[in-house]
């Protein structure tokens, strides 16, 4: 029997994301997942080693990695249009969990034990939900950030937005991350070429 989630998972390429917005960059859900999926892993190393907590970097890009994988179904829905009212992010919470029944369903039966946690969207564990969360709303804060030092100012109240979510889930693994690996997506090529290695970790 063959099964079809990988090819569903390639067209994720295929949903493009922030349809409402003009963008110098087009991004779409793969590109995202990815995105998130490296900035999960920064998040979870950042919890480990600067801040002691007992985080596996590998489980968290795992989660990060499926987070939007029901999208190839359901489409990119824009937050503004999600969270309009309550009645509206019911009825799409509602879509996006049968849109993950279908998925799984095409994952081979043997393996879809391993799959299914990973398609609920969010880790049993509310820390590591919580840098999950952390890590999508980083990599929206980033594509804020680039389209912003292109010129684009259609980003600058979505950025200002995203500002003040990160600042409401009080991580200090997000505060190190944007003093420390988030200043180079203002910067040019030749101006990180310059300054390769940045500061030194505190």
């Amino acid at each position: 029997m063959s099964n079809h989630f990988l090819a569903y998972m390639y067209r994720l390429q295929h949903i493009e994301r922030w349809s409402l917005m003009r963008s110098a960059n087009p991004e779409n859900v793969a590109e995202h997942s990815f995105h998130v999926a490296l900035i999960a892993h920064s998040l979870g190393v950042i919890a480990r080693e600067i801040f002691g907590r007992d985080v596996q970097p590998e489980q968290l890009a795992s989660y990060a990695l499926f987070h939007d994988a029901t999208e190839v179904f359901t489409g990119d829905i824009p937050t503004p249009v999600k969270h309009q009212n309550p009645r509206i992010l019911a009825n799409f919470r509602e879509i996006e969990a049968m849109a993950s029944e279908r998925l799984l369903a095409n994952v081979p039966e043997r393996l879809r034990g391993s799959y299914a946690p990973l398609f609920t969207r969010q880790p049993d564990d509310p820390a590591l939900a919580k840098l999950l969360k952390a890590a999508d709303l980083l990599d929206a804060y980033l594509k804020c950030t680039s389209e912003m030092s292109a010129g684009n100012r259609e980003f600058a109240t979505a950025r200002s937005q995203i500002e003040e979510k990160l600042a409401q889930l009080g991580l200090p693994e997000v505060e190190w991350f944007l003093d420390h690996l988030a200043p180079g997506f203002e910067r040019t090529i030749d101006e990180l070429s310059e300054t390769e290695g940045g500061d030194q970790p505190s």
